[in-house]
């Protein structure tokens, strides 16, 4: 079981839960997505920075860029009402890590050292390469996985930060509740008397 693998069964799994997820694929070697003789190809070819073609169903954003964009920055893009945001690749990222150890695998962790590791998804649970992980999860157990995916990131986060308007309640995705809480909490921690703020209720209404 790959990485890609694993990421089309917890896609399904999350999916079949009734949440809408996100994916983004880090790629090294670049790629390009149109086709020559399509119209956005040509609307690209002619000098167009950036390419939006849309339909009823879907649609896709070509953008040049200087340079690459960081995970959050990447982020930004996707929609607000996705539930969790799946990433593969993007180890230098900041983001909650679940690393895939396989059996017969002579080496060590890749990111045994890294903070941002949670869990490692092996098939070789007894592997003395895994002492001291706290979370062990059985890698051909999509729902295990599934499981502490759902448990830690998605149901964890929703509770932690809300919003209302206009009195219905706004889903908000996981890029989306971080950028709320760490913004306001920023503000208001420079407040007088505000220094450590546990609990934030804040109402605004128009004039």
């Amino acid at each position: 079981c790959g990485k890609t693998t694993l990421l089309e069964s917890l896609i399904r799994e999350l999916s079949g839960r009734g949440y809408k997820v996100g994916t983004i694929k880090h790629d090294v070697h670049g790629f390009d997505i149109d086709k020559e003789g399509k119209d956005t190809y040509r609307h690209k070819k002619a000098g167009a920075h950036s390419v939006l073609i849309s339909s009823p169903w879907k649609y896709a954003l070509i953008s040049d860029v200087d340079s690459e964009k960081s995970l959050d920055e990447i982020t930004g893009f996707m929609p607000l009402e996705l539930d969790i945001i799946l990433t593969e690749g993007f180890k230098s990222a900041g983001k909650p890590k679940i690393e895939i150890f396989r059996k017969n695998h002579s080496g060590k962790l890749l990111c045994a050292d890294n903070p941002t590791l949670v869990a490692v998804a092996t098939n070789d649970k007894n592997n003395s390469v895994l002492e001291g992980i706290k979370n062990i999860l059985d890698l051909d157990d999509t729902k295990e996985i599934a499981d502490f995916i759902e448990k830690h990131y998605i149901q964890k986060s929703y509770g932690r930060v809300s919003l209302t308007v206009n009195g219905e309640k706004i889903k908000l995705n996981q890029f989306a509740r971080d950028i709320v809480e760490s913004t306001l909490k920023g503000v208001i921690s420079q407040l007088k008397g505000c220094e450590n703020p546990k609990d934030i209720d804040i109402k605004i209404k128009d004039k």
